[in-house]
């Protein structure tokens, strides 16, 4: 139960800097070529340095690895390839030592296909099992209807070639649960009293909008008048009101737990005002703006987007990269045109308030990988045929060392190779490099913490009108300007101002006039602060 204390101070999450760590790809201890729990605990002090308040970390659950984890078969255990719940609890406590907040994934759309409620439904169709997950009879010898997975194809597959069909909106290997059943809400329950009792901080929740489908499975219709077409309009499938009962659930159960326990979603739509439905003092803390990594190049992209956010979320998140997504220095151009964009827009994000949400290796400016096909391993490849190259260039492992056999990654041969920049971008040689993209995103969010310390920077936001190629905001005593123009831009700014910092050189302040350059970001401050 939470403390009169706890219930008046402001909740950590609220603007905490979360950083990702995708397990496979962060750090291997034992030489098998793939990431695990104790190199995560190895490297804590990485994380300490860069200035992040928590880590995400992506499920690490006993799986088949149909879907490298997202395919769980037992959601309170350990997957042997990542240790053991012993190593889990050692790097939970050592990194609540170093003062990070620890968030655990959770998949609740679906399981693995090797997971015991569903080995029982398929061995007895009389079993109560069956009635956890969509089974339905087809339509002749085709799908009970048009749904297709996500990740390509059809969303049903046949249990047999005489049985029932069986719903799955992502791979074949993972079966959709049904949310109708109050099993299911019970098992989760449990499931999230397992993690809380052993001290987590919080949840990511894995496609936290698709839970409920529509309740008579009927046909979605097409995004276009193509019968042809298999483009369908999801809205008709998920995002439905009743799964957000059940985060109404989940929360009444979180704030049982004292430390200010939380819930993110990966509420994964584009309409703001639909996203901001899941976020509530009852329901989730905060949901995931995937609008902003949707958003291009630009001053006037970026301060619609920014626009939208600030007005439906308080505060809300910011996302530029993950493990489904295009690491964006590649979205933004690729190679340095690609990081100083990144950078920039990074910084930008930084001084907004809400919580900023970052993936491992983009604060080294890694690009997207091109990963041989012959290595690729993503179902979406596999179910596509090719056609969609999957998430694999995003996922390759961290280089910790440039000179290092496995880059200081693995002793062994990674599950994944290494992006062609990776030996180039390796975290010991930018730490010796006070221009690296990894020293500005320290010394950003040192000046950002340093910011919300002092207690003046509020939640108020004035977007102020600088033309059309240059974007800018005042948050306190903080002024954040963006040029997204091809060469260097002054901007009048009233009252007296000193650079506190700039992701790029040339920037200066002279007589009210602030110089950004080009693809670049200045913070200043009011006054002659120094942070």
């Amino acid at each position: 139960m939470q403390t009169d204390t706890q219930l008046t101070r402001p909740a950590w999450w609220r603007d905490a800097v979360v950083y990702q760590i995708y397990v496979r790809s962060f750090a291997d201890s034992d030489g098998d070529g793939v990431g695990d729990l104790e190199g995560i605990r190895q490297h804590l002090p990485h994380l300490v340095d860069l200035g992040v308040d928590a880590v995400w970390l992506t499920p690490f659950y006993p799986s088949p690895m149909h879907d490298h984890g997202y395919d769980v078969a037992d959601y309170c255990d350990v997957e042997p390839v990542f240790g053991d719940l012993e190593g889990f609890d050692r790097l939970l406590a050592e990194a609540h030592e170093t003062g990070l907040r620890v968030i655990v994934d959770v998949v609740p759309n679906h399981t693995s296909n090797e997971h015991a409620w569903f080995v029982e439904a398929l061995a007895d169709p009389a079993s109560p099992a069956r009635a956890r997950y969509y089974f339905r009879d087809g339509v002749g010898d085709q799908p009970p209807n048009n749904w297709q997975s996500v990740f390509g194809g059809s969303a049903w597959s046949r249990e047999s070639p005489t049985g029932q069909w069986y719903l799955h909106m992502f791979d074949s290997a993972q079966p959709d649960l049904d949310w109708t059943n109050r099993e299911v809400h019970e098992e989760f329950l449990r499931i999230l009293r397992f993690w809380l009792d052993r001290g987590v901080d919080g949840f990511r929740i894995d496609v936290a909008h698709s839970l409920y489908k529509h309740p008579e499975l009927t046909d979605a219709p097409l995004v276009t008048d193509d019968p042809a077409s298999e483009d369908l309009v999801y809205g008709h499938i998920w995002d439905r009101d009743e799964v957000l009962e059940v985060y109404e659930e989940w929360r009444a159960l979180l704030d049982t737990y004292d430390g200010d326990r939380m819930l993110v979603g990966e509420v994964f739509l584009f309409d703001v005002p639909r996203i901001a439905r899941y976020v509530s003092d009852q329901r989730l803390h905060q949901a995931f703006n995937f609008t902003v990594m949707k958003t291009p190049w630009g001053a006037a992209e970026l301060r619609e987007t920014v626009e939208a956010a600030l007005a439906h979320f308080h505060p809300g998140t910011w996302v530029l990269s993950n493990h489904d997504l295009v690491r964006h220095v590649t979205r933004y151009g690729g190679g340095e045109l690609g990081r100083r964009r990144g950078l920039a827009v990074t910084a930008f994000l930084f001084g907004l308030p809400g919580s900023p949400y970052l993936y491992q290796g983009e604060e080294l400016g890694l690009d997207e990988a091109d990963v041989p096909e012959a290595l690729r391993q993503d179902p979406m490849f596999r179910r596509t045929g090719g056609e969609r190259a999957g998430r694999d260039g995003c996922r390759t492992p961290l280089p910790w060392h440039s000179a290092k056999p496995g880059l200081g990654f693995t002793t062994g041969e990674p599950w994944l190779p290494f992006g062609d920049d990776a030996a180039a971008l390796a975290v010991d040689l930018q730490e010796e490099d006070p221009n690296s993209t990894l020293q500005a995103y320290r010394r950003l969010l040192a000046g950002r913490r340093s910011l919300l310390a002092s207690g003046e920077l509020g939640d108020d936001v004035a977007l102020l009108d600088t033309g059309p190629d240059v974007l800018a905001y005042r948050r306190g005593p903080l002024t954040v300007v963006l040029n997204a123009a091809t060469e260097a831009v002054q901007v009048p700014l009233t009252g007296a101002t000193t650079l506190l910092d700039t992701t790029a050189e040339g920037s200066e302040v002279v007589d009210g006039l602030v110089t950004v350059p080009a693809a670049a970001t200045v913070w200043l401050i009011a006054g002659s602060q120094e942070m």
